[in-house]
């Protein structure tokens, strides 16, 4: 326990270290709020919740990952982000995929979240079902905020261009949804056996 709450420490304060870098002087100021406002209330939502339900270290160490993934494209927007521009350049795609990899997380990180929660609150144990079951939430999730994104577009028209991030790919949304489903499948994959141990420790039965 005590171990886990020095990483926490150090979670914490490369979030906080990220936040308020990606608040300065971001590309446009309402991307930057659509983008990590998602972030902000996973991280309270944690702190609420700590008492109660603690998550894995492992789960923790991911989250604050997808959130640094949330800020940095907040800051400079999912089709501008420096790093991605450069592969772009290097590998002579036609588009900046710093968003594929933001999509991919949206269904890796939510994949290890959902099986805990699974695991932890449900008759389900370790298996098939639950596999299907992870995927299709994270498939939801991913579904849900593209559903959000096209809300957000209706309204705005052209000046939802940045958050949207599609950089003129009529499929970009269904191409959004298949990583975040390869992320979820990926993130069972090489995740679940370590996974299994960190719940394991916590005094969680998997059979």
């Amino acid at each position: 326990m005590l171990a886990q709450k020095r990483l926490l420490a150090a979670l914490s304060t490369v979030f906080f270290l990220v936040l308020v870098w990606s608040v300065i002087n971001p590309k446009e100021r309402m991307t930057w709020f659509l983008e990590s406002v998602p972030a902000l209330i996973g991280f309270v939502l944690l702190v609420l919740t700590y008492r109660r339900f603690p998550l894995t270290s492992l789960l923790y160490v991911l989250i604050c990952i997808h959130a640094i993934i949330l800020m940095v494209g907040g800051h400079y927007t999912y089709a501008e982000v420096p790093l991605f521009d450069w592969i772009k350049e290097v590998f002579g795609f036609s588009r900046n995929h710093y968003d594929r990899l933001g999509h991919f997380a949206q269904g890796f990180v939510p994949a290890v979240l959902t099986r805990e929660i699974l695991i932890r609150t449900s008759p389900l144990k370790p298996g098939k079902w639950l596999v299907f079951l992870v995927v299709c939430v994270c498939l939801a999730v991913s579904a849900t905020y593209e559903l959000v994104e096209w809300s957000y577009a209706a309204g705005e028209g052209a000046n939802a261009d940045s958050f949207l991030g599609s950089q003129g790919d009529i499929w970009d949304a269904q191409k959004d949804m298949l990583f975040a489903v390869i992320g979820s499948v990926c993130a069972i994959l090489f995740l679940s056996r370590v996974h299994n141990k960190q719940l394991e420790k916590m005094g969680v039965v998997l059979q």
